[in-house]
């Protein structure tokens, strides 16, 4: 008897094994504990009871997803009266998401299923629900039409970093808003939450503003591009577009509802041809002509630069005042990024600017603009992100730095005293090519899963003070070679999940060996949304097991 106890045990330990090896969740969740050997069955027509009409826009996004991807009506139960922290909802609900707004980890959350009491989501706040829903996303079905049998589990979880970005390029190729949309969907089912939003550079201003409708007239469109890589060969192939202020709002609200800010960049004072075709007076170089760039990589090849005249301080002050007004959100990003300074050394009138206030060299004077620049940010209840380079010259601390170059960039940025967010280029710049096979994807790389995975962009040599300025990480998608939506998708996945587990899972529950598992159910999803993904990291799993 005794000896059959002991199988039974230890048959229950292995199926208790198995099924944990089989909730796979990307990102990693802090604990995930399978507490029963039954399941819960979502059926038709179930109810999802919110706590509060506050959770109207998460529900909606829950329901909606069941039906759009698996075929499964549900329907929402709002609260009947506002319900006191943590009460029970109706029994009948098969899925019920909570707040409990209490003053932990932003973002937190617990997910628990049981099999006769359904599912319910307890979220530290509304963040914490939404992203508890996409736990419970990545638990059901890959296909439609297969009844979702949800395991009995607790999954409890939050955030390692406040800030969880993606980036787009929409300058050197533009993106409609569907599109835009989409690439928020895809950051949500990541528990990504800032969207850095490239809106202007050489190659074309991509925003109305009213108050210099101009950029928009002539800075959005160029007359031509290279085919192939740089320097290709160029075709006149008149090329633009750009987003109205009712599109930007269009877009801001739909971020808002997947708990996502977006963050606007303005690229100054270098990346500035666009701006500069529409005022060449702006130009150090003003007698010569001006056009948006027509191809990609002219830093100092051409002149990219805005002079320091009392005209353009009053335009960057126009510009910035009314982007503040255009996005809710606490961030302004101001580019300071690969200054042509050659056509400043090379300005007399520049010079001469400089001498008479008291900057040692452009470095100074580049830091001169964002300085200002910062302070109209500063003035509208904002804050500035600039790119590594705005250290150079000096800059105050209430400015964040973007980390895009080497670690120690972001490094110094730390031990400076100011906020940082790594995004460095060797490993989150996901336009790179994944395989060096994929020719057609651009010149640079390859950047394999692997790569995005296991890079640390947290040395462990940071004091405590120096963590705490760590804001968090961010993957960038340039796309002077990524010229449609399926080249976007193709770069973004499966790296994107990469990304985000760096972003989002503590560094003790992180694994490649387990996330490689991941990755074929994950891929699975992939092709439920209808993303197009890259095959490589599959096709190297191949080769491998046939070793």
């Amino acid at each position: 008897m005794k000896k059959v106890l002991l199988l039974l045990v230890s048959l229950y330990s292995l199926w208790m094994q198995a099924q944990h090896s089989s909730i796979q969740i990307v990102p990693q969740p802090v604990e995930v504990r399978v507490t029963d050997t039954l399941q819960f069955r979502l059926q038709q027509e179930a109810a999802i009871c919110l706590s509060e009409t506050d959770l109207e826009p998460t529900g909606n996004y829950l329901s909606a997803y069941l039906e759009q991807y698996l075929g499964l009506r549900t329907h929402l139960q709002m609260p009947a009266k506002k319900q006191k922290k943590g009460q029970q909802m109706r029994q009948e609900a098969a899925i019920t998401l909570i707040n409990l707004h209490n003053d932990s980890i932003s973002g937190g959350y617990r997910l628990s299923i049981t099999p006769q009491g359904g599912v319910t989501v307890q979220g530290n706040d509304a963040a914490g629900v939404f992203y508890g829903v996409q736990t419970l996303i990545q638990l059901l079905p890959t296909q439609a039409g297969i009844v979702p049998l949800l395991p009995a589990v607790e999954v409890t979880d939050y955030p390692r970093f406040a800030y969880r970005g993606m980036h787009l390029d929409v300058v050197r190729h533009f993106f409609p808003v569907a599109f835009i949309k989409r690439y928020l969907d895809y950051m949500a089912l990541h528990k990504l939450n800032f969207f850095h939003w490239h809106l202007t550079d050489d190659q074309g201003w991509r925003i109305q503003l009213k108050c210099r409708p101009e950029l928009t007239e002539v800075g959005a469109y160029r007359d031509g591009e290279i085919v192939g890589y740089y320097p290709g060969k160029y075709q006149p192939l008149p090329y633009g577009g750009y987003y109205t202020q009712e599109e930007v709002a269009e877009v801001v609200r739909y971020a808002q509802e997947r708990h996502i800010t977006v963050i606007p960049e303005i690229d100054i004072p270098g990346h500035c041809m666009a701006v500069l075709a529409t005022y060449p007076a702006f130009s150090t170089t003003p007698d010569a002509e001006q056009s948006c760039a027509r191809t990609w990589g002219i830093y100092n090849r051409f002149n990219n630069v805005l002079a320091p005249t009392e005209e353009v301080f009053t335009f960057l002050s126009d510009v910035f005042t009314e982007l503040c007004s255009l996005f809710p959100g606490p961030y302004i990003h101001l580019g300071g990024d690969e200054c042509a300074k050659k056509w400043w050394k090379a300005s007399e009138s520049t010079q001469q600017f400089m001498r008479e206030q008291g900057l040692k060299d452009e470095k100074e004077l580049q830091s001169y603009f964002v300085h200002h620049v910062q302070e109209v940010i500063q003035r509208n209840g904002k804050r500035a992100i600039g790119w590594d380079e705005v250290l150079e010259g000096g800059i105050s601390k209430e400015c964040i730095i973007m980390n895009w170059r080497r670690p120690t960039h972001g490094i110094h940025a730390l031990e400076a005293g100011n906020q940082t967010i790594f995004a460095c280029s060797g490993w989150y710049y996901l336009n790179k090519k994944e395989s060096r096979l994929q020719q057609e994807i651009g010149p640079n790389g390859p950047l394999t899963l692997q790569k995005v995975y296991e890079f640390e962009a947290v040395p462990d040599t940071l004091t405590a003070e120096q963590l705490s300025r760590v804001m968090g990480v961010q993957g960038c998608l340039w796309t002077e070679y990524t010229q449609n939506t399926w080249k976007a998708e193709f770069n973004l996945f499966p790296r994107l999940a990469a990304l985000a587990e760096s972003a989002w899972s503590q560094p003790a529950v992180k694994s490649w060996e387990e996330f490689s598992k991941k990755m074929v159910k994950q891929i699975d999803r992939y092709e439920l949304w209808g993303a197009r993904y890259n095959d490589a990291f599959l096709r190297q799993e191949d080769i491998e097991r046939k070793r």
